[in-house]
């Protein structure tokens, strides 16, 4: 096993002189790196606990939009009208394609990506809370685009200055399309908001669900949360859980009246000496219960994603397939060519 720190040759690992010479030059070159928050790039050298920190974050990330689909797949079939359905589709399409570049990202880092994918089908990985509670009604889809989209751009568009160069670089092109994501949610409650009575109750309903599970999406408070002080430390978050959580609620506040919906929390309201919103308590047990596989739909949601890759074994087969038969037809051609 070797190391590669810029300009420097690789040495092997039985070395261990010139190995521990090696480490420390990198550690210098990516000190420096973080001091002048510049980045990292995957050929650079890095703390192995960088590296496992940013697996970690962004393959959760990327499982994140794949079970994401679910929710809003289910409802393709079942949309009001032909328009609301294709933006529906084009948007469960957006988050297939955010996990594909995720997943990229994080291949980056040394970790396959059938690798990353087997850890989140054995239950070993994690994926945002938000997506283990089910989408009862049209509504939902509103709810999800402008409460839980809206999380994620608050939480994603810092992101983009991560100091891993192929994750910030992912999370540019994540982020617009996430606006369009929330503008669809936000059109979608302020439709039914001012329909009929029924409407406008169907959409408080979905805020009402989605309201305080959303701000747990940040994460747990900055006391109980034992990752986040050295990923700020390390420039791949810019700001704590708790700052983002203030942050998406003092956006969300004018919104809601503008919507003429209500956020269900009686302890919301402004803080003169603060400069922004004082919110209520989170139930934060209920929050470990779902992280932890016992949310309202944790078990359909981890079926449904086995029985897809299950489902899906023909495709990856055939697709290997071909590509020992083009590897084969190529090298036979470079030696008929010799």
């Amino acid at each position: 096993m070797t190391t590669q720190t810029p300009g420097l040759h690789a040495v092997p690992a039985a070395d261990p002189a010139a190995q521990a010479e090696q480490d420390r030059a990198g550690q210098e070159h990516f000190d420096r790196i973080i001091a002048e928050d510049s980045r990292v790039e995957p050929r650079d050298w890095m703390p192995e606990a960088y590296r496992k920190t940013l697996v970690r974050q962004v393959s959760q990330h990327a499982h994140s939009e794949i079970i994401g689909m679910q929710p809003e797949g289910n409802w393709i079939s079942r949309a009001p009208s032909l328009k609301r359905k294709a933006i529906l589709m084009a948007k469960v399409q957006d988050e297939a394609g955010h996990g594909l570049y995720l997943y990229s990202a994080a291949e980056t880092l040394g970790t396959p990506r059938h690798v990353l994918n087997q850890q989140l089908l054995d239950g070993r990985a994690k994926y945002s809370s938000i997506f283990n509670y089910p989408a009862r009604t049209w509504a939902d889809m509103g709810a999800i685009g402008w409460l839980v989209d809206g999380a994620a751009i608050a939480n994603q568009v810092p992101l983009c200055r991560a100091s891993y160069g192929p994750y910030g670089r992912a999370m540019v092109r994540i982020c617009k399309e996430e606006s369009f994501h929330q503008r669809q949610g936000w059109e979608i409650l302020y439709e039914l908001s001012h329909g009929t009575p029924a409407q406008k109750q169907m959409a408080q309903d979905a805020v009402n669900r989605f309201y305080g599970p959303s701000l747990q999406m940040f994460g747990p408070p900055d006391e109980d949360s034992p990752n986040s002080k050295q990923s700020m430390a390390w420039n791949i978050k810019r700001f704590s859980n708790d700052e983002l959580r203030q942050r998406f609620v003092d956006m969300i506040v004018e919104q809601a009246e503008a919507l003429d919906l209500t956020l269900p929390d009686p302890d919301l309201k402004w803080n003169e000496d603060r400069g922004h919103y004082d919110y209520g308590p989170l139930d934060w047990d209920e929050f470990k219960a779902v992280v932890s596989g016992k949310g309202p739909c944790s078990v359909q949601r981890m079926q449904r994603r086995r029985q897809a890759h299950e489902d899906g074994a023909w495709v990856r087969e055939a697709a290997a397939a071909y590509a020992r038969k083009t590897a084969a037809e190529r090298a036979s051609a470079e030696l008929i060519g010799a």
